[in-house]
Parts: C-alpha cells; sequence; structure tokens
C-alpha cells in the first residue's frame, strides 16, 4: 500500500464563505484506501464526519439525507472518488442541547464540467 495517500493535507478546492461555510472537494478514494470494500460507504461517512468536526470544531455533526444518498448511490463497494460537500456552522435551538454549535454536511453543486482541477476559491459577500 502506498503511504503517500493517507497524509493529512488540505483539500484541494476549498472554498471559503465567510467564518461559517466551507465547501472542500473530498478525495474519497484517499480517505479509503486501506478499507475492506464491503466497508467503504459506512466508512465514507466516517471519514466525511471526522473532516467536517476538524474543519468547523464542533462535536455535532450531522449529515444530510441527500449526502447519504449521494455516499450510497453506488452500493456499499463503489463509492464516489470525489465529491463536493457543504459544511455549515449553525446555532443549536434545542434547549438542552450539550453544544451550543452543530455542523452540517450536504452535498453541493457539482459543475458540469466536473470536479478534477477545481483551485481554492474565497468568495467575498456582496454589501
Amino acid at each position: 500500500m502506498k503511504k503517500w495517500l493517507n497524509v493529512s493535507v488540505s483539500p484541494p478546492g476549498l472554498i471559503l464563505i465567510g467564518n461559517d461555510d466551507k465547501r472542500p472537494v473530498l478525495q474519497l478514494l484517499w480517505m479509503l484506501s486501506n478499507s475492506t470494500f464491503k466497508k467503504m460507504a459506512p466508512k465514507a461517512i466516517k471519514e466525511i464526519r471526522k473532516f467536517a468536526l476538524k474543519a468547523m470544531g464542533t462535536k455535532d455533526v450531522r449529515v444530510d439525507v441527500k449526502l447519504n444518498k449521494h455516499i450510497w448511490s453506488k452500493g456499499i463497494r463503489s463509492v464516489p472518488r470525489r465529491v463536493r460537500v457543504r459544511i455549515a456552522r449553525k446555532r443549536n435551538e434545542d434547549e438542552d442541547a450539550k453544544e451550543e454549535l452543530y455542523s452540517l454536511v450536504t452535498v453541493a453543486e457539482i459543475p458540469a464540467e466536473g470536479l478534477s482541477g477545481l483551485g481554492t476559491k474565497v468568495i467575498e459577500e456582496a454589501d
């Protein structure tokens, strides 16, 4: 197994929107390189959760149903190689919640030309 696949580097295509939104392209192929092929989709969800926890700093990470369906769309073994997600940090409205903030991970729009070659972009909000 190639060890250079497991290095933790910031993912290419990271888009920053203010302080509360990020839209990275996650390289699931790298994250799942040492997995058994019958455990690929569950491990992909766990790796997405782990990335969101590290990127946003919230322990409460919620994965959207559409993202879950996108990961499982090709079955348990054949997960997509790359996926563009939107990680949003939101305030928890539940009164007796342990955490004040939570992260919501959803599927972001995918450009027509595909995900390869996306660079880092910073989107400035128009006033």
